[in-house]
């Protein structure tokens, strides 16, 4: 039978599925699968930057090299990255008010 004959459609998605980016991966740096590359020039800060790794559960492949500049930029940004932030509740309108009058929220400060 000749392609002229074929009555449905060929869903391109099934050609295409396996590439192109994969945005439900579940790598994140600083595992084992993605370790972190720091540089650093001498044998006492490789030790330190090892305990801080140790302490956090991270792995990173260290590289001793006393004429490069010291990287620890991935490392160093891991670290500090800002934490969740949460908000304090407002009260509803029949609460008591947070300044203390003992009035209802609604009559005194809302």
């Amino acid at each position: 039978m000749s392609k002229f004959f074929f009555k449905g459609r060929i869903d391109p998605r099934e050609k295409y599925q396996r590439f192109g980016y994969n945005t439900q991966r579940k790598t994140k740096l600083g595992s084992e699968n993605a370790p972190l590359a720091i540089q650093v020039q001498t044998p006492e800060r490789e030790s330190e930057l090892r305990a801080v790794l140790q302490q956090h559960n991270l792995y990173a492949e260290i590289t001793l090299d006393p004429d490069q500049p010291e990287n620890t930029l991935q490392l160093d940004t891991l670290l500090q990255l800002p934490g969740t932030q949460t908000f304090a509740k407002t009260p509803s309108r029949n609460d008591p008010c947070l300044c203390g009058s003992g009035k209802k929220y609604k009559k005194c400060c809302g």
